[in-house]
């Protein structure tokens, strides 16, 4: 299998971050590609008519893409139980809201990077960034308890996106005021599998 990746992309470390968990490394070869959503690469746009990242090359059928989707499908071929049935709508809740929360923080660095400084909404940016906020806030208050058990793939996808944060927001000091969630997440960050997708440009 190979996949279509970018050292970059939280969306592409939460499947690393799976391949490493999950003991797939010598079955899954990454093939790094340079995209933006302005000009997409020829690679992504052949995998993923959507021309986003990840997009996984099968050997067996035709190229799968979105996150969520190829870790579903790693997770079930390496039967690594990142989702637990006892738990599976929780953890797929998680990682919606990790996702979500993903979105809203690469919106605000595509609106800088890609619009016209005179075009760029600072009301459109703010409103993204109240959006990881409430998420953050609900993180901390009603998943601690989820955070700090057995290693699901709602962790993976939570760790990947505070780790964005820091990566491209590090100025909007997302840890303020969340002791609990700052704790959980130095701690994450810690495992081999995170460290060894820290995110690089």
């Amino acid at each position: 299998m190979k996949l279509i990746s970018s050292p970059a992309s939280p969306y592409v470390r939460k499947v690393r971050v799976l391949i490493h968990e999950a003991g797939l490394g010598d079955e899954v070869t990454e093939l790094p590609v340079k995209t933006t959503p302005m000009d997409t690469a020829a690679d992504v746009a052949a995998a993923n008519p959507l021309g986003k990242i990840p997009a996984l090359i099968r050997d067996e059928g035709p190229a799968i893409y979105d996150s969520r989707v190829i870790c579903r499908y790693l997770d079930a071929h390496a039967q690594a139980g990142l989702y637990p049935e006892s738990r599976l709508w929780e953890v797929l809740t998680l990682e919606a809201t990790a996702d979500g929360i993903l979105d809203s923080a690469i919106g605000i660095v595509y609106e800088k990077r890609f619009r016209p400084e005179n075009m760029q909404s600072e009301d459109w940016m703010e409103a993204q960034w109240a959006k990881i906020e409430r998420s953050l806030d609900a993180l901390g208050k009603m998943w601690m308890s989820h955070l700090s058990g057995p290693l699901d793939m709602g962790q993976v996808a939570v760790g990947c996106a505070l780790g964005y944060l820091d990566f491209r927001h590090d100025a909007r000091q997302w840890r303020k005021g969340r002791g609990a969630l700052d704790d959980w997440f130095a701690a994450f960050a810690q495992r081999p599998s995170m460290k060894a997708t820290a995110p690089t440009d």
